[in-house]
């Protein structure tokens, strides 16, 4: 069973979820909270594996609960709930340590999917939002030239798979596009993730824009 905390100040949108996420079989809204102070506690209380998380909510926002959540030791994957995506909020969540986002009109059987995804550790976020993010970022010119700094010491093989990355594709699809080994391509994510100080892939892959190794 995926379990689930869902943080949102507004009753009907956690009502909402919980319903279309309790239709799926697997997985289970475990508690609601209804700022980031809450998410947090609830996160330390249930473990979960999974947490939606709006970015805009009284007293602690979802961005400073982000960063408290990501912190903690094996962090359950947070991913942000938006209205709009091109929200520059967002491209800040992704850099506290955020999985992905879903906007808050995603289809039911979408949502469940992505909810799925998230819980086995891949990025909740498409090429094109993580390029159209990249752009409506301040300071981008900066950020491009530190994130070229950071993956200038990576191998080669190292920046193919950060490039793969940012396409948002998985340890399994890696592996069939580079012909390596699964279990290979695990390792070398697990690497370049200590060595770029990235807290997931979701955060390497958005660095892999930044210094423009993903293709337009």
């Amino acid at each position: 069973m995926i379990t689930v905390v869902v943080a949102d100040d507004e009753p009907m949108v956690c009502a909402h979820l919980r319903t279309i996420l309790g239709s799926s079989g697997d997985i289970e809204v475990v508690a609601q909270a209804q700022d980031g102070a809450e998410a947090v506690e609830a996160v330390v209380r249930h473990r979960p594996r999974v947490v939606l998380m709006d970015l805009r909510m009284p007293g602690v926002d979802g961005l400073t609960a982000i960063g408290r959540i990501t912190a903690l030791p094996d962090p359950p994957a947070v991913v942000a709930l938006t209205t709009f995506d091109a929200d520059t909020y967002v491209i800040r969540a992704l850099r506290a340590g955020a999985a992905g986002f879903l906007v808050k009109s995603t289809p039911p059987e979408d949502l469940i999917g992505l909810v799925r995804v998230a819980a086995d550790g891949h990025t909740v976020l498409s090429p094109t939002a993580a390029r159209r993010l990249v752009t409506l970022s301040a300071g981008t010119r900066e950020r491009g030239e530190d994130a070229r700094r950071r993956t200038a010491a990576l191998t080669e093989r190292e920046r193919d798979v950060l490039s793969c990355l940012g396409e948002g594709l998985s340890n399994a699809d890696i592996a069939g596009r580079l012909h390596l080994a699964e279990a290979t391509v695990k390792s070398y994510v697990s690497r370049m993730l200590v060595k770029l100080g990235c807290t997931n892939r979701t955060q390497a892959g958005l660095l892999a824009h930044e210094a423009g190794l993903v293709s337009p």
